[in-house]
């Protein structure tokens, strides 16, 4: 099996802070199925749309960056396009990013779609947290962390595929101490 060289891109984001912690790169894939009503990309939704880009200048832009501390792809539907956002992630995580991807699958959906499909189990081998579920109206809030309705998750993917349930990402916790000389 061929790797990817491009992958199809409703656009790029060179400094986010808003989809996932610190100085991010965001990758938000062309195409998406789910359809959520209130989709804050709903232009990312027809597979046609977007532009294509060659994944090594996507690295290369993220590279240049030095300030670059994680990769969050989006969408679209990242796992639609698993191929070439796994080819990217491999390379991201051997470079020592922190990977984030947002997707309309559940985390037990996409362990059943990664039997018939390896690109799926490859990609999540690579994150560190999926913020997982679709998007529901309902359920919006501005209060959430990273998530846009209440019934999304923020998976701590090794920590869950390595217990094998889904576990909870928590954010680490930032204490500045004073010093006793103070």
């Amino acid at each position: 099996m061929s790797q990817p060289t491009s992958i199809r891109v409703f656009g790029l984001v060179p400094d986010s802070i808003v989809d996932g912690p610190g100085l991010r790169y965001g990758v938000f894939v062309q195409g998406c199925t789910h359809g959520c009503p209130g989709c804050h990309n709903p232009e990312s939704q027809p597979v046609d749309g977007g532009s294509t880009y060659a994944l090594d200048d996507i690295y290369d832009d993220i590279r240049a960056n030095k300030l670059i501390q994680g990769v969050t792809f989006s969408g679209g539907e990242p796992f639609e396009q698993p191929e070439a956002c796994a080819a990217l992630a491999r390379r991201l995580k051997d470079a020592g990013y922190d990977i984030w991807a947002y997707s309309g699958y559940t985390f037990d959906d996409l362990c059943s779609k990664a039997t018939g499909q390896p690109a799926i189990e490859e990609f999540l081998g690579c994150i560190d947290v999926l913020v997982d579920g679709p998007f529901v109206e309902s359920l919006h809030s501005y209060e959430l962390d990273w998530r846009g309705s209440s019934n999304q998750r923020l998976l701590d993917v090794p920590k869950t595929l390595a217990s094998g349930s889904p576990v909870e990402w928590k954010q680490p916790k930032f204490e500045i101490e004073i010093p006793s000389s103070w």
